[in-house]
């Protein structure tokens, strides 16, 4: 039957964004194919650091080699640098002249969590706890009856080094935080959600058995879980004082739904945007534009400190790129495009209202372009402009990227950020783009394997075009 012309004229003239498994179900299987390093990814990379020394081993058997200084680089050499342990860059030397614009791609690697308070064991009757303080924007109730693992690092008296994993493996123990029962919540459901459970209510059971050889003791529990510690780690409690520990969800990344096309893993902000990265840039070779893959540290809580983007590490690198090259470094960050590539919220029907639905980005209909963040009147936002806009578009329509436009929810309803503002600090244009994530924060999120691929070639593109 022929179209009338209103038919054709609204092709002409609407659009709307399609689903992959209807549009492209030939990548069904090449998604669920390429997710399966990603799980692995999250599996192994529970912690900034973690996350790092993952990317070091996957760079360097593609064969990176650690940044020199000073050192002149030709066109296809490819290198990386540390930030102290949890922040990581890496770049393949492109055949352009640096002043011409690098390709920057930046996510980050720690995601919201609980973190050992400096001084945490402490015994309560007949029980021993951690204290904890949360890092990132949590909610704290859905934390509480989860498996919790607990990693990190501690550097003991003499300067050695301790690296504690324990939840992981087959064997080992877990730890909870308790919750009320439904019987004697009556005061407990009066709260309002947010404080359904307290920060200082987030105390980690992690022994209820004591020390027996002297009855006399005090805090007899507490001392047999720092014997137990110093078995495994002689570590002692005033070691504490100088460590890193997170406690973090002890399950593994799991497929979720009959059709096995979601993942449902603890991290995936913003590991989901490291992973993608990462892989586009292992598999970048002669590129046009000099790339620089940055996977950081700080920004759930607004990138300060010395590893996140609200510092000078990248641009230091970037100035050292410049020097080597003999150019100016102004010239190549108003060249350069970044993708801040971060997640962003996916429609959920169960809370719809806290969505505009026309502007919302949906699990199967591709990576989403976000191009701007921030909170009600976009405070805090880089705004992406709209040249650069229809360029990073043109790039993905070219390949056959599959993308979507994404607001980080309704007018007003709240809103977040990212590294953007601080990349366009530099005077780079930059605009975020990554994955439509449900439950985002949560211990346990979820992300659509579709999606995941999707963001992984449109990095790719980037690189190559």
């Amino acid at each position: 039957m022929d179209k009338t012309k209103g038919q054709l004229l609204q092709e002409e003239l609407t659009f709307k964004f399609p689903h992959i498994g209807k549009d492209a179900p030939a990548q069904i299987e090449e998604a669920k194919m390429f997710c399966e390093g990603y799980k692995t990814f999250l599996d192994n990379g529970k912690t900034e650091r973690e996350c790092v020394r993952e990317a070091v081993a996957m760079l360097e058997m593609q064969g990176y080699l650690p940044y020199e200084g000073g050192k002149k680089y030709q066109p296809g050499d490819k290198v990386y640098f540390v930030n102290r342990g949890k922040a990581i860059l890496a770049t393949t030397f492109g055949t352009e002249k640096l002043n011409k614009g690098l390709r920057i791609n930046g996510a980050h690697i720690d995601s919201p969590r609980l973190d050992l308070k400096p001084n945490p064991v402490y015994e309560k009757n007949d029980l021993a706890f951690f204290k904890t303080h949360y890092y990132g924007g949590i909610r704290k109730y859905q934390w509480v009856t989860v498996p919790l693992a607990m990693h990190g690092v501690i550097i003991k008296k003499n300067g050695e080094v301790v690296e504690v994993n324990i939840g992981e493996k087959e064997g080992d123990p877990v730890f909870c935080i308790t919750d009320l029962l439904p019987h004697l919540a009556l005061e407990q459901n009066d709260r309002k959600l947010k404080d359904g459970i307290k920060g200082e209510e987030l105390n980690v059971i992690i022994g209820s058995l004591p020390f027996v050889d002297d009855a006399e003791l005090k805090d007899p529990v507490k001392l047999l879980a720092l014997k137990l510690l110093h078995d495994r780690y002689g570590i002692t409690e005033a070691d504490f004082l100088r460590a890193e520990i997170e406690l973090v969800p002890a399950q593994k990344a799991k497929d979720v739904g009959l059709d096995h096309s979601i993942i449902g893993a603890y991290g995936q902000d913003d590991r989901v945007c490291a992973y993608t990265a990462l892989m586009a840039e292992l598999e970048t070779v002669n590129p046009k534009f000099t790339t620089v893959t940055i996977l950081s540290d700080k920004e759930e809580i607004g990138s300060d400190g010395n590893t996140g983007l609200n510092s000078d590490y990248v641009l230091h690198y970037i100035q050292d790129l410049a020097e080597m090259a003999g150019v100016n470094v102004r010239e190549v960050l108003q060249n350069s495009i970044c993708l801040s590539s971060d997640v962003n919220a996916a429609y959920d029907p169960t809370f719809a209202s806290v969505f505009e639905e026309r502007n919302a980005c949906f699990l199967n209909k591709g990576c989403v372009l976000t191009k701007y963040t921030g909170v009600r009147g976009k405070a805090g936002s880089n705004d992406a402009s709209a040249e650069l806009m229809a360029k990073v578009i043109a790039m993905m329509e070219a390949e056959g990227v599959y993308w979507q436009i994404g607001e980080l929810g309704a007018v007003d309803q709240g809103g977040g950020g990212t590294i953007a503002k601080y990349v366009a600090h530099m005077n780079v244009d930059t605009v975020d783009l990554g994955v439509p994530i449900l439950s985002m924060h949560a211990p346990f999120e979820l992300s659509s394997k579709l999606d995941v691929y999707n963001t992984y070639k449109a990095f790719r593109v980037f690189y190559k075009s």
